[in-house]
C-alpha cells in the first residue's frame, strides 16, 4: 500500500502569536486525538508525526549550514504525519478530515513516497 507524507502548512501571517488558552488547547487535542484514533484503527496512520518548531537549520551541498527556514517562505511547515492509503484520493480524503487543515490560512500538502527504500 502506498505511503504518503502530509505536511501541515500555514501562512506566516496566520501563525498564532500567543499560545491558546488551556481550554482551547484541550479542545484542539481532543479533536486531534479523535482523528489519530480513527486512522490508527483503520491502519492508515503509520506515524502521527509531530509539530515542528519555527526555527531550524538548512544544510546545503558542500557542507554549508545556514539558519532557516527562510523569511521569504510563503508558508511555514508546522508539522507532519505519515499515512498509507490505496490511492491519492484516499490519502486526500484522510487529509480533509485532519484538524491540521481547519485553521485559517492552513493547508495540507499530500505527497506520495517514491518507495525507493
Amino acid at each position: 500500500m502506498p505511503k504518503f507524507l502530509m505536511l501541515f502548512r500555514r501562512a506566516p501571517e496566520n501563525t498564532p502569536t500567543k499560545p491558546p488558552s488551556p481550554e482551547a488547547m484541550q479542545q484542539m487535542m481532543a479533536t486531534w486525538n479523535a482523528w489519530l484514533d480513527k486512522f490508527k484503527k483503520s491502519g492508515n496512520l503509520l506515524d502521527p508525526g509531530d509539530a515542528l518548531k519555527p526555527t531550524g537549520k538548512v544544510v546545503k551541498s558542500g557542507g554549508v549550514v545556514t539558519d532557516g527556514p527562510f523569511a521569504e517562505s510563503k508558508e511555514v511547515i508546522g508539522g507532519f504525519s505519515i499515512i498509507q492509503a490505496d490511492t491519492y484520493d484516499e490519502a486526500v480524503a484522510i487529509a480533509l478530515e485532519s484538524p491540521g487543515g481547519q485553521a485559517p490560512g492552513a493547508l495540507i500538502e499530500v505527497r506520495e513516497f517514491a518507495g525507493w527504500v
